[in-house]
């Protein structure tokens, strides 16, 4: 059995296995986000996402891109941690982080033949939609679940234990 920690690389290592999978035949899916509070509809959705294709591989904004993005309280949980969470996730075959504020270089680096975000985002605002297009891929977007988002988990506990 692999371990989670087995699923983790840097970008450019990942690159390589995904090329000889994509040689063998092998549909690579990828999709990122923050992930920095594990629930119900992320899993719901990354195990989607790994239904269209033969592995599915995560980018993860790194702490600072997340301050960046959603304030500075953010993250609640460390990388190192995110990572090894979504690795631990048998449906997830690699994981790899990013520092910018867009996965555009990560996809640009991994070249995915499909392409997945949540459905509140449009097909034409996906970035790296048109490195994946490019070369003959899909973007898609699948279904959020209702009332399972990070900022509910947050103001759930808020209310709970602080107020």
């Amino acid at each position: 059995m692999i371990k989670p920690i087995e699923k983790i690389f840097p970008p450019t290592e990942l690159r390589k296995k995904l090329a000889k999978a994509q040689e063998q035949g092998q549909k690579v899916v990828f999709t990122n986000g923050c992930f920095d509070i594990l629930h119900e509809g992320h899993v719901t959705y990354l195990y989607e996402a790994r239904q269209a294709g033969d592995l599915l591989v995560m980018g993860v904004n790194s702490d600072a891109s997340i301050g960046r993005l959603k304030g500075p309280k953010r993250p609640i949980n460390p990388l190192d941690e995110r990572m090894l969470i979504l690795a631990s996730l048998y449906f997830v075959d690699y994981v790899a982080s990013f520092e910018e504020d867009t996965p555009l270089e990560l996809i640009t680096t991994l070249q995915p033949d499909l392409l997945v975000k949540g459905g509140d985002w449009d097909i034409d605002s996906i970035v790296g939609r048109e490195i994946v297009e490019g070369r003959g891929g899909k973007v898609f977007n699948l279904p959020l679940v209702a009332g399972k988002a990070t900022t509910g988990v947050i103001e759930r506990i808020v209310e709970r234990y602080v107020n």
